[in-house]
């Protein structure tokens, strides 16, 4: 008689063992069916930032209902300038960034950002002119606040009400008190 493990016969029920193993394994694993988008909290990013900064910080007083806010960084800029990133996953799950920088000059920095230098109109909000952008191949739709000591934009893919929305919430931080 043949030992167990010798020929087809006991490869096949090997491989059927396997099998069962890892289907048993899949079957009590709990699976994940909602998205998961990393929220990250940018208080000490913002703190951050205001103290390398001479000019108020503009951040938002709070995050939009059903806005995500999944990354923020401080880069460096063209001739050394300190730039604020602040990125979010939008209600609609599209994505907005609020970027600021006192880069000279301040026209080259948006329209870096914005990835366009044609200005298609201007929106008002909360008292402010905003100058409206648009890059139709890349999808994405800018808004522009140029200031005397700091440029503000916010853009991305999503659509002009959502960025209307978050530059709504958009305040200039005091500059902290050390």
């Amino acid at each position: 008689m043949r030992r167990f493990t010798e020929g087809f016969y006991g490869y096949a029920v090997a491989l059927f063992v396997c099998l069962g193993a890892a289907g048993l394994f899949l079957l009590v694993t709990p699976q994940s069916s909602g998205e998961h988008i990393p929220k990250l909290n940018y208080s000490i990013t913002v703190a951050n930032f205001s103290r390398t900064v001479p000019y108020q910080v503009w951040a938002p007083s709070k995050d939009p209902a059903g806005w995500v806010p999944n990354s923020n960084k401080i880069a460096t800029g063209e001739g050394g300038a300190q730039v604020l990133h602040l990125g979010y996953a939008t209600a609609k799950r599209e994505h907005a960034v609020i970027i600021q920088s006192d880069e000279k000059p301040a026209g080259g920095f948006a329209n870096r950002m914005a990835n366009s230098d044609k200005v298609v109109g201007t929106e008002q909000i909360n008292g402010r002119a905003w100058e409206r952008r648009f890059r139709e191949d890349k999808n994405q739709r800018t808004l522009v606040l140029p200031l005397p000591d700091v440029t503000v934009v916010v853009t991305g893919t999503a659509d002009w009400p959502e960025l209307t929305e978050i530059v709504t919430v958009l305040q200039q931080r005091p500059k902290p008190t050390d």
